[in-house]
């Protein structure tokens, strides 16, 4: 192993006791690519298994916990125990090369489409609408605010979800609480108004982890994982700064979780509100978390170079690959196998097969000019 690339593949044991060879994980992106049923389709297995042979850790595409929460098209689901069947098909994949698997636990909230889901009636923590470029649709309709028992009935499933997931195999949850999504929204002071015992702004996701724990202690017979991703800032005003971001830190912190991970395109980008800084927010927030939890960087890491600079310098301990490992499946074999070099930087118009890339996705990256590297 060459001496400047040795941080990437040291091995880790979380303190769930869940150990992952490496500190590369494959970051959790959309593929859209569920079958009609919104069950894992064989294509996405495809998708995931070219990509399960050299990363760590697979976070998988947010699935939703509830229809009232389904925010994209081909969007795969775990509200149900008929989904269970696919998850364990997955499991199977991610783990075929000695990969972990964490299914990202999702719930769309404001942002969920009204077309997708029952009556066309989004929730959130108040009624307050969306910006219109919030999310990958544009949504604009104000939704209605979740009763005091309705917000529970969503944290119990949410522990479903997490039961589904114990039993198709995975190794642990991610709770989607980045991106402007449900638990985000009760977060937010933009988006919560609310007058019952959940204004307090952590108190939702607090409760979500304390259902989660409690279904790992009941159901799970391995080390299995709960993780945190996190949006530290977000453009709405008022909205989260870095100021409510560290406070969110210390109570996820407090909840004894495995891992936080921070969501974000550009791993060096500076703080916009809350902090004045040199630093970028990733360097900031690891050092206000200080070894107190392990840390999931990401956003433009494209090389490796760019991914152990973000160990190093953004003093993260786990690096989360996206498009770079949709562009070239085998991007951390290449770099293990001193071949760094031969990594594709950018996805032809007719590689979609060799890529191993699900059709649905495929089509949205040649239709979306600039979100992938393509040469056309």
């Amino acid at each position: 192993m060459q001496n400047n690339f040795q941080k990437l593949f040291q091995d880790y044991t979380f303190k769930s006791g869940v150990h992952v060879k490496n500190r590369l994980m494959m970051a959790p992106m959309t593929t859209f690519s569920a079958d009609e049923n919104d069950y894992v389709s064989q294509e996405e297995l495809n998708y995931y298994k070219e990509r399960a042979n050299g990363v760590g850790t697979i976070i998988t595409a947010c699935a939703y916990v509830s229809k009232s929460g389904k925010g994209f098209d081909g969007q795969m689901g775990i509200d149900h125990d008929g989904t269970i069947e696919g998850l364990s098909k997955l499991a199977d994949v991610i783990h075929s090369d000695g990969a972990k698997g964490v299914v990202q636990l999702y719930h769309g909230g404001r942002l969920a489409v009204p077309r997708l889901i029952p009556n066309e009636e989004t929730v959130s923590a108040s009624a307050v609408a969306p910006l219109e470029d919030r999310g990958f649709y544009s949504i604009k309709q104000a939704p209605r605010e979740l009763k005091t028992e309705e917000v529970y009935d969503i944290i119990s499933e949410f522990g479903d979800a997490t039961r589904r997931a114990i039993e198709a195999g995975f190794d642990g949850v991610e709770l989607h609480g980045a991106s402007g999504y449900l638990i985000q929204q009760f977060i937010s002071p933009h988006s919560n108004k609310r007058k019952d015992e959940f204004e307090n702004p952590f108190l939702f996701p607090l409760k979500l982890i304390e259902e989660v724990k409690k279904v790992i202690q009941e159901h799970a017979k391995k080390p299995f994982l709960i993780g945190y991703r996190f949006s530290p800032e977000e453009p709405e005003t008022p909205g989260i700064t870095m100021k409510e971001t560290f406070s969110l830190i210390d109570e996820l912190i407090q909840a004894d979780i495995d891992y936080l991970h921070i969501a974000t395109t550009d791993a060096w980008a500076k703080p916009r509100r809350g902090i004045v800084s040199e630093k970028s927010r990733t360097e900031l927030i690891a050092e206000y978390i200080n070894g107190r939890v392990p840390l999931i960087g990401v956003g433009s890491i494209h090389t490796p170079d760019d991914a152990e600079l973000l160990l190093e310098k953004g003093k993260t301990d786990f690096v989360a690959i996206g498009r770079a490992l949709v562009v070239d499946p085998h991007w951390v074999e290449k770099v293990q196998n001193h071949k760094e070099e031969a990594i594709s930087q950018q996805l032809k118009q007719n590689e979609q097969h060799q890529a191993v890339i699900p059709t649905p996705l495929w089509k949205l990256i040649l239709e979306v000019e600039g979100w992938f590297p393509v040469e056309r």
